[in-house]
């Protein structure tokens, strides 16, 4: 059974969506944005808030808040940094679906919806619509998510499964994933690891600079490990599909205070009146990852499909 009400977070007002097991906390004065996530067994917020720009809240400049939130693909200033600061409808529904529908942006005319339902006592489904408002123009963009986490965690994602060189059965030619790098990429920081099976990421803020790497990862999900539990999300990838950023259904980011797991919908077409939908699932296992490889697949084994 879910439980939803309204609440006050921060001096804001939400609703706090929860099971026996987990808690969301979303914001509905703006946003919507997913301040909180959580598990109630150890009560620690997966998600970094800004408390410095929660305390100054601007209604015409775009601010991050933190948190979990929806934009749109390619990132093009100032259309992806519209201030969506504006009071979110909600309800929720016989089903135990979290409906949040945020105005009409004024810039770009588009519109985003969330639908946030706990599918089991620990499993969280994130439906993100974005609609295309204009009354005669297409548009075209990719919906993506940007997920900040709290300081001090670490990023696993998976690499492809490892196929050997070669003509033979069970052997290829082909490569398996891009992998893109922005112009600030620094792959010899210590905060990243390259391994055989995993790419890991560490938020450290002993280290000043700026960070970023991008993926095709068909294997649809991302991890994050702090102190002792790790939060497993979960994404689409459709074979076929343009992908924004030369390819990426999902990127990482990170500098000091947060590290950003981001998933990308494909590049469409959006007719007025149309929408486009990124699905999202979230769940918090009670238990760290290691940092090897190898025990890193032994901790998952059975947990991950």
């Amino acid at each position: 059974m879910t439980e939803c009400k309204e609440v006050m977070y921060k001096g804001y007002k939400a609703i706090a969506l929860s099971s026996s097991e987990v808690e969301l906390i979303i914001s509905i004065d703006f946003g919507p944005r997913i301040l909180s996530f959580k598990s109630l067994k150890n009560g620690v917020n997966f998600m970094k808030n800004f408390d410095d720009q929660l305390a100054n809240f601007k209604k015409d400049e775009w601010q991050s808040y933190g948190g979990h939130r929806l934009w749109m693909a390619p990132e093009v200033y100032p259309d992806t940094y519209y201030p969506d600061v504006d009071k979110v409808e909600y309800a929720f529904d016989e089903n135990e679906e979290l409906h949040l529908l945020c105005e009409k942006e004024k810039t770009s005319e588009l519109q985003k919806e969330f639908v946030i339902s706990i599918e089991s006592e620990r499993l969280v489904k994130i439906i993100q619509y974005v609609y295309n408002r204009k009354e005669n123009e297409t548009a075209y963009f990719a919906p993506w998510s940007l997920t900040v986490m709290a300081e001090g965690g670490r990023m696993v994602v998976p690499q492809e499964p490892f196929v050997p060189h070669g003509e033979k059965e069970g052997e290829s030619f082909l490569p398996a994933r891009p992998l893109v790098l922005w112009k600030f990429t620094d792959m010899s920081d210590p905060r990243f690891t390259f391994g055989k099976k995993y790419i890991q990421m560490r938020q450290d803020d002993k280290y000043p600079t700026k960070q970023k790497i991008g993926m095709c990862n068909t294997l649809g999900y991302s991890m994050y490990t702090l102190g002792n539990e790790t939060m497993v999300k979960w994404f689409d990838y459709k074979e076929g599909s343009e992908y924004p950023d030369m390819g990426c259904n999902c990127e990482f980011f990170t500098m000091p205070g947060f590290l950003e797991m981001e998933a990308l919908g494909p590049m469409k077409v959006v007719a007025p009146g149309s929408c486009v939908e990124l699905i999202e699932y979230w769940e918090i296992l009670d238990f760290a990852l290691p940092e090897k490889d190898e025990e890193i697949a032994e901790a998952l084994s059975g947990v991950i499909i």
